[in-house]
Parts: C-alpha cells; sequence; structure tokens
C-alpha cells in the first residue's frame, strides 16, 4: 500500500516505475500492448485478496487458483455490468499478467529480489455448451504469501471503490497503511511523497494536485491538513476522522429556535478545524519508524515525521472499521 506498484493514471503507460528506499528497491515494467496496471486495475487484486481471506477464516482450502464470474468481480469493486464493463474487466486483466515487478520486499537475502507479475495468467471458461462461464486467474506467490499472512493483511473503506482520482486513491492507501495505529495521526514532506508515489507528473503539478485533495477532503475515515513549515517546506499531515463530525454548514434555517431546550442531545456538527498551520510546535516531533520499518529508515527519517499529539502524548486508538482487505502493514490488523 506504501510503495509505488500501479500507474496512477488510466492513460496508457509504458515508462518503468523505479523507486529505491533503504534496502527497499521496486521496478515496475509494462509491455507497449497493454500499458502498465493501473491503480484502478488493482481492485480486482483487492477482490481477490477478500475470497482468499473469507475461504481461510471459513476454514476451506485456499488455492492461487481462482474462479468467477465477471458479474461477481465487477459488482464487488462497484463497477457496472454493461457490455462495455466486461470489455474493461478484460483489458484490466490484460495489464496485470502483462506489467512485471521486481522488487526486494519480504526477501530474505539483502538485495535479493522477486519478480513476478500480479496475474500469472487467466482465460474465459465455458460450460459444455461452449457458452461463457466465467474467468479462471491465478495469482502469484508473492501476493498469496502476503494475503494469508494477517500481519501483512489491512482492511480498508468500502467507499474507497468510489475514489475516481488515481492520486487520491493512492494517497488514501499510503494513509490508510500509517493510520492504524496513531491516533494523533502522521504528517510526510511533499517530496517524499511525490517520490513514493511513482507519478511521471513534476513536482510542481504534484503539489498542485495535493493541495486540491487537502481542499475537498475525499479520504474516506482521514481528515487532511496542510502544514509549512518556516523554512516553506511543505507537508500533508492528516488525522483520523472523529465518528462523529460533520461540518457546521454556513447557513441557518429560516425558522430555527434561537433559545435550545435543556437536555438536548449534543450536535453531531462541529466547526471545521482549519486545513492549515505554520508548524508553530514547540518541540520537536518523533519519526515515523514503527508503523512503516520497510522504508522510513534512518537515512530518510527526516522526510517522514509523526505528528505529535496535541496532548503532549502519541495515542494508539484503532480507526474506524473498515471493509476490505489491501496491501500490508508490520503488525496490522484485518
Amino acid at each position: 500500500m506504501a510503495y509505488p506498484f500501479f500507474s496512477l493514471s488510466k492513460s496508457h503507460r509504458v515508462a518503468p516505475i523505479d523507486f529505491a528506499a533503504g534496502d527497499v528497491a521496486i521496478r515496475v515494467e509494462a509491455v507497449p500492448d497493454h500499458g502498465m496496471a493501473t491503480i484502478w486495475d488493482a481492485d480486482i487484486l483487492i477482490w481477490a485478496a477478500s475470497q482468499i481471506v473469507e475461504a481461510r477464516d471459513a476454514g476451506l482450502n485456499t488455492s492461487r487458483l481462482m474462479a468467477a464470474t465477471p458479474y461477481e468481480i465487477l459488482t464487488f469493486i462497484g463497477r457496472g455490468v454493461s457490455l462495455r464493463d466486461y470489455q474493461r474487466l478484460k483489458a484490466a486483466l490484460d495489464r496485470l499478467q502483462s506489467t512485471t515487478v521486481s522488487t526486494t520486499i519480504r526477501q530474505p537475502a539483502e538485495g535479493r529480489r522477486h519478480r513476478f507479475s500480479w496475474i500469472n495468467e487467466w482465460q474465459e471458461r465455458t460450460d459444455r455448451t461452449g457458452r461463457p462461464d466465467g474467468i479462471e486467474l491465478i495469482v502469484p506467490d508473492w501476493f498469496y504469501r502476503a494475503v494469508l499472512d494477517d500481519a501483512l493483511v489491512l482492511t480498508i473503506d468500502r467507499a474507497y471503490f468510489d475514489l475516481t482520482g488515481g492520486l487520491d486513491r493512492w494517497l488514501y492507501r499510503i494513509v490508510r497503511k500509517h493510520g492504524g495505529r496513531q491516533s494523533a495521526g502522521w504528517r510526510f514532506d511533499f517530496r517524499h511523497l511525490h517520490q513514493k508515489s511513482g507519478s511521471l507528473s513534476p513536482f510542481k503539478r504534484f503539489a498542485f494536485e495535493l493541495r486540491d485533495i487537502i481542499r475537498r477532503q475525499p479520504l474516506p475515515g482521514y481528515t487532511l491538513f496542510l502544514e509549512v513549515e518556516i523554512s516553506g517546506r511543505m507537508l500533508l499531515a492528516f488525522e483520523p476522522s472523529r465518528p462523529c463530525g460533520k461540518p457546521v454548514e454556513g447557513l441557518v434555517l429560516s425558522g430555527t429556535r434561537t433559545i435550545v431546550p435543556s437536555g438536548t442531545r449534543p450536535s453531531c456538527y462541529r466547526e471545521p478545524e482549519s486545513p492549515l498551520s505554520y508548524g508553530r510546535k514547540s518541540r520537536n516531533r518523533a519519526l515515523n519508524l514503527e508503523s512503516n520499518q520497510d522504508s522510513n529508515l534512518e537515512e530518510r527519517a527526516r522526510d517522514v515525521e509523526n505528528i505529535a499529539d496535541r496532548h503532549g502524548e502519541a495515542g494508539a486508538d484503532p480507526v474506524p472499521t473498515p471493509q476490505h482487505p489491501l496491501g500490508e502493514k508490520p503488525g496490522g490488523q484485518r
């Protein structure tokens, strides 16, 4: 979830993704015929992970070979079921099968790489009469073993599938990856996020899009903030949203009573917090090392910092209960 494995654009991408930080190295390559797998194509992997986990929890045998109808996959990931949607599903399967990943993540020996495609192979099934009868696909061993490891599976909010922007989706994944333990949230340097996204956009454009996301607040379960240090360095900060916290509307309905009767229950509405602060903290912040052991190494710790708890102590409250498995998180939850 915290690494650049997919293209964030729906446009045809062939340029490879190269990422290196500490002992973590990733290279993602695509073929011209299909292009690189996108973050929307990754929804199929979320479906696959959910099926594997559900079968395991039900005491059933699991395997890397999976079978389903296009209708089952499309409805799970919130897509339509028209002929065009079926064609897009097949194109997504082609991109996942033809995109290759080479990474050192979860390899026992330093510098050793594991190379795989997101789908080893897939085919359309037919019944005895030759009529279409669903799809079979085989997920790679690297992905399958990660899904079966409770420590590497993290659930996501169902509303994730409603996010339309590639950067929105990627940012939710990285925020969800880091947001499982710290109720006080985290913060990240804009340039660090740009590097970690694998985006082809120049940094200036990337920073503009991040500020727009902060303005729109589209991520389910989290509130985003822009912090600017005295030096001018921009940071994106986030905190888990309060269970009850609709912003106050600017207009009051005509006829609203001016006196609140005694015993009235507290309102679920609150005044929105300012999305901007200028780093007026009185002490250094701790580092984001605990929940991102793979990538936030000491040599890069200056780029990834923890938001200190506003009461002077880091919290550990869990985030709101999500819905579907996705990605990996050291010591995470399912």
